[in-house]
């Protein structure tokens, strides 16, 4: 529990026996409520340690991609009655430590979306940030801002905590099941009206954290791209993505 609101953790994984149990214990004590481990066809003993761990383990029976296994990781956490989402990659890429910093974004009522920023801060690059990565955060970034009107330090974050309102509104089910998932979700949440907020999470890049390679990066660019402007469309009237509209409209 944290400020009275149920918090569970959610942590999407795939061959992670190397990392999730130092994960899980670094955690703050008597924060989380539960944790449940969404595992995307794992070759490793990832399972094997997540229950041994006492985790909440959901198998899919085939890869889902990372937005799939996420829509699994939320929905699975409003059935157990969660205030709060928080997702942490159980890679180790991500300070399991901030874990309460990220979630009292929502739990405070500062937001209803919060992300925890590799950018705030500064000093990504020293902590093992590609080039690449930065340079393409950073053009990504500022195209996002303007077609969203917001002022975020980044978008592409994979530390992130949601209410349950947001979850319970905002028809993510209709996202890809590919990594682009991450960024359709904020421009939802602008297109439904949520409030977003991020605090700095300093981050390391090891041989064991997970991370999209140069081909897929590209890829991913090309569609946070096309995400931004069919939200242009979307508010400007003249298209109606249906990542955008309500269950209404369904």
């Amino acid at each position: 529990m944290l400020d009275g609101k149920k918090i569970v953790v959610v942590m999407p994984a795939r061959n992670v026996e190397k990392t999730l149990e130092r994960t899980v214990h670094s955690m703050p004590p008597d924060v989380a409520d539960e944790i449940i481990l969404v595992d995307n066809r794992s070759r490793d003993r990832t399972c094997e340690i997540a229950e041994r761990l006492h985790l909440h383990v959901v198998r899919h029976d085939r890869d889902r991609g990372y937005g799939g296994s996420q829509k699994t990781c939320y929905r699975e956490a409003l059935q157990l009655g969660a205030d709060v989402v928080v997702m942490l990659h159980p890679d180790g890429q991500y300070p399991p430590e901030k874990l309460v910093d990220v979630a009292r974004l929502v739990t405070s009522g500062q937001c209803d979306l919060g992300l925890g920023s590799r950018i705030l801060g500064g000093g990504a690059m020293n902590r093992g940030m590609p080039l690449y990565k930065f340079l393409s955060n950073r053009f990504l970034t500022h195209f996002e801002n303007l077609c969203l009107g917001l002022h975020l330090s980044e978008y592409h974050t994979g530390y992130r905590a949601f209410s349950q309102e947001f979850l319970l509104r905002v028809p993510f089910v209709r996202n890809s099941d590919d990594y682009i998932f991450d960024n359709q979700i904020i421009a939802q949440a602008v297109a439904f009206g949520f409030r977003i907020a991020e605090v700095s999470t300093p981050t390391v890049y090891t041989n064991e954290s997970t991370s999209v390679p140069f081909f897929g990066s590209i890829i991913y660019g090309l569609g946070v791209l096309r995400t931004s402007l069919q939200y242009c469309l979307y508010r400007w009237g003249i298209a109606h993505p249906s990542i955008f509209l309500s269950t209404e409209h369904s």
